[in-house]
């Protein structure tokens, strides 16, 4: 079981605590969210196997270093698309799929609505992206739908978690890579996290 890697890097903790603050408003939120994911998907992809890449320089040759396999970014609709910019700022030509899902408010069960992913996902190194893993529902759904589809290499970034959705993604999903920038208390009745940030989709859209 891969154990769940807490960024702590002092600006990462700054920009979550704005992200937390009622009085964030939206182009705020959805602005610092960007540069949160951006320090977060950095230490994320730290360990992305590199091979040799001979080059010219304008001056001689040399010997570099490139990503060994390509990059596939998975964001979970809606908050995911919060998270998508700044990773293709980091990484343009990584394919982009898409996983709808909707969380039953009664049962909170994770239901598809929408899936686009890149063909022969176990070609690349794919980055499952969402703001907040709170009862683990979703993200195990949308796990489940990534390793039906051939994905074998899986990183999760999300922004906040609970002990609760970490265990039930190790629990489904073992060699997942789980990285989070903090691990909250607890789960409401509603299945929202606390202290948490609110419903991380409402206030990136404002609705």
């Amino acid at each position: 079981m891969n154990p769940v890697n807490v960024i702590a890097h002092p600006l990462v903790q700054h920009h979550l605590t704005r992200l937390r603050d009622r009085r964030t408003e939206p182009a705020e939120f959805r602005r610092v969210m960007n540069e949160l994911t951006s320090l977060m998907v950095y230490e994320a992809t730290r360990s992305l196997p590199t091979q040799d890449c001979p080059i010219e320089t304008p001056l001689e040759s040399m010997v570099g270093r490139r990503l060994e396999s390509g990059v596939a970014l998975i964001p979970i609709l809606r908050a995911g698309l919060g998270m998508l910019g700044s990773v293709l700022d980091m990484v343009p030509d990584c394919r982009v799929g898409f996983i709808g899902l909707k969380r039953d408010e009664t049962t909170l069960q994770p239901t598809c609505y929408h899936l686009s992913l890149p063909p022969e996902l176990s070609q690349y190194e794919v980055i499952l992206i969402d703001p907040m893993l709170a009862t683990g529902g979703s993200a195990v759904a949308a796990l489940d739908i990534l390793v039906k589809s051939g994905a074998r290499k899986i990183r999760q970034v999300n922004l906040l978690a609970t002990r609760q959705g970490i265990d039930l993604v190790q629990k489904h999903h073992p060699n997942v890579s789980l990285y989070t920038a903090a691990i909250d208390r607890q789960l409401d009745p509603r299945g929202y996290i606390l202290p948490g940030l609110g419903d991380a989709g409402d206030r990136l859209f404002g609705t």
